[in-house]
């Protein structure tokens, strides 16, 4: 087995951050240790960094941009190309780096978290190659144009993904960019910038900070040289950045909490699209943001579902996350393992039907931070558990006695991210999708696609990552007119 944690000891970089194009000694003091979640043991240190340090790789960012936002789209096509081919090289050393600093099922980070970050790269690459950065209107030229150096606060739960999700099409705009990953889980993302280092990355180009979000993320929001700030994590945390914002009026991409719907259709296929549900709701341990973990299905069919739900919840394999054989390994770190347990009781509490799982560990688990999938069944709208992103397998089902009361029901949230529909009439399904009210939404458990754009609804956050339109977050436009003469 390839060890991550020896290969950046050994590299001496996993005590420094990469400023500037090299790799420096930290200003800050304070250390903060990367924790196994399986064996809840401290598999690692390392710094976290101060204001100072988060002001220098700014400095650095700043006086790069001018350089880079002038570079030929087919120069940093190039450099994307190189990044992508070296994560593909290392896809190995960063699957492993995952499952120790967040518990991701080696399986998991194999087949999921590494290729679908990776094409984050690709699509950003492609992205870019046609991009129309002059379009006539008239006699004016319509300019899109690098908004400026962008700082990238990524979270745990998908560690390597934000970051491709983030620095690929910020790069391909000709922004520079400082990245913020989750002090949590930043094995990966030292491993992220010795590729852009061994890329060939433009000093200054791409930086790396670690640090907490009270002292660097503060930082970097509320820096005058910065101009744009996006952010993946909590909604507390992204209301927070923007307030730090504020004062320096910089654009904020948020993409926040989620707590969102799926919807089944009176005519669905049950035994395909529940166990599909069941699957979607605790990937990633139901540590997604736009895990569907409200299923509404009809009342007279709520039965079926809770027998096919529990006999897809129990043939999970929870344990150890190297296990190939595992589906699903621990909670990414303890915080978040008491907040799904103290939810898990408050679903009990509250009165709703445990049809499998609950509180505490799978059987045969004496320690690591294990959760057990849990499922309950006839939760009303107002239940915590129908309410609060609880970030955990958890999942609640809503009957519902006609599909107007199932829409109202989707959309009575404070969340607006993501949402599923399943149904045999296409047209119907439609027309239930177009009044959900979230940023992107699953017709029939479709396959995924890094073209499509994704972002959030009312607290979910603003602005759109993936495809195009996440790489046109990062321009700003300006019109030239009389750039074009007029006609003859």
């Amino acid at each position: 087995m390839i060890d991550p944690v020896r290969h950046l000891e050994e590299s001496g970089h996993l005590s420094r951050f990469y400023i500037d194009g090299i790799w420096v000694e930290p200003q800050g003091r304070e250390r903060a240790g990367v924790v196994d979640p399986a064996s809840e043991s401290v598999i690692a240190e390392i710094p976290l960094g101060s204001v100072a340090d988060a002001d220098r790789a700014v400095r650095a960012a700043r006086k790069a941009f001018a350089g880079w936002s002038r570079t030929a789209p087919a120069e940093r096509a190039a450099l994307l190309s190189r990044v992508h081919a070296l994560v593909l090289e290392r896809a190995e050393l960063i699957a492993q780096a995952l499952t120790g600093e967040m518990g991701a099922a080696i399986s998991y980070a194999r087949q999921a978290q590494v290729p679908l970050a990776v094409e984050h790269l690709r699509v950003a690459r492609d992205n870019l190659l046609d991009f129309p950065f002059v379009s006539q209107r008239g006699t004016t030229a319509i300019c899109k144009e690098p908004i400026g150096v962008c700082a990238l606060i990524t979270p745990w739960n998908w560690p390597l993904y934000q970051i491709t999700a983030k620095v690929g099409p910020a790069l391909a705009a000709g922004c520079t960019v400082i990245l913020k990953p989750s002090e949590l889980s930043p094995l990966s993302a030292l491993l992220f910038a010795e590729i852009m280092d061994e890329a060939g990355c433009p000093p200054g180009v791409f930086n790396l900070v670690h640090g907490s979000g009270p002292v660097v993320g503060e930082a970097l929001a509320s820096h005058e040289e910065v101009d744009m700030i996006s952010i993946t994590g909590s909604t507390r945390a992204g209301v927070l950045v923007a307030q730090a914002a504020a004062p320096t009026v910089k654009r904020v991409a948020q993409e926040l909490g989620g707590k969102s719907p799926n919807i089944v259709l009176p005519d669905a296929d049950l035994a395909r699209c529940v166990p599909l549900g069941v699957a979607s709701a605790m990937r990633n341990l139901g540590q997604s943001c736009s895990a569907p973990t409200r299923m509404l299905v009809p009342r007279a069919r709520l039965a079926e579902v809770e027998a096919l739900a529990a006999e897809t919840a129990e043939g999970f394999a929870v344990g150890d996350p190297q296990d190939e054989a595992t589906t699903h390994g621990p909670i990414a770190n303890r915080a978040q393992y008491e907040r799904i347990q103290t939810m898990i009781e408050a679903g009990v509490a509250e009165g709703a039907k445990l049809v499998t799982g609950g509180p505490g560990r799978p059987d045969g688990l004496d320690s690591g931070l294990f959760a057990r999938p849990t499922i309950f069944s006839d939760v009303r709208p107002d239940m915590a558990i129908a309410r609060e992103e609880i970030f955990g397998p958890v999942l609640a089902i809503l009957p519902y006695d006609s599909v107007e009361e199932a829409i109202e029901i989707a959309n009575d949230t404070i969340y607006g991210l993501g949402a599923h529909v399943h149904g045999a009439d296409l047209e119907q399904a439609r027309a239930v999708a177009a009044q959900i009210r979230a940023g992107q939404v699953h017709i029939n458990a479709p396959a995924w696609d890094p073209q499509a754009p994704f972002g959030g609804y009312k607290r979910s956050g603003n602005g759109r990552e993936y495809g195009r339109e996440g790489m046109e977050e990062y321009l700003e436009t300006k019109s030239v007119l009389g750039f074009y003469p007029n006609p003859a």
